[in-house]
């Protein structure tokens, strides 16, 4: 099946807040200390067989490009990567000189996922969930598999 890539306009806002509540409870993120609001961020969606499974949106500061938020409804279907995919190559468009993210220390499967689509791990900012906390209460005191989510982990490609 063809996966298809699109930037998020305006008329989907009700679709990417339902999309961020069903697939990760939340349409705010904190990353690195700042606390983001993302249905109101650029990004892309993808659609697998005309279905719209997978979001990636993004915030540019300076040179640097932030994948805030990466999700699909599917799993194991290319998805994923060709969001990262089209993120990186919009960076790339924007003249940034890097594309980075973060993920929790209890998310494995996400670690595994972006260092196999070739993403450096460069940086696990100790304890710092803590500090996301005050920020966003709500963030659990343990993640997958009953790990204590305690660290920001942070990837990048320099471009």
């Amino acid at each position: 099946m063809t996966i298809s890539i699109r930037k998020i306009e305006r008329t989907d806002q009700a679709w990417v807040q339902a999309f961020l509540m069903a697939q990760a409870g939340a349409i705010r993120n904190v990353s690195r200390g700042v606390l983001h609001q993302c249905d109101a961020l650029p990004g892309f969606i993808a659609s697998l067989a005309g279905k719209q499974v997978g979001l990636l949106t993004y915030h540019v500061n300076g040179r640097d490009c932030e994948v805030v938020t990466i999700h699909t409804a599917v799993r194991r279907q290319g998805v994923g990567s060709a969001l990262l995919n089209q993120a990186v190559m919009n960076a790339r468009k924007l003249d940034c000189d890097r594309i980075w993210l973060i993920t929790t220390n209890d998310n494995e499967p996400a670690i595994q996922f972006y260092k196999a689509c070739g993403w450096q791990l460069t940086a696990v900012h100790k304890g710092a969930i803590a500090q996301s906390r005050k920020l966003k209460p709500e963030i659990p005191l343990t993640g997958l598999n009953g790990i204590p989510i305690d660290d920001e982990i942070e990837f990048e490609i320099r471009l």
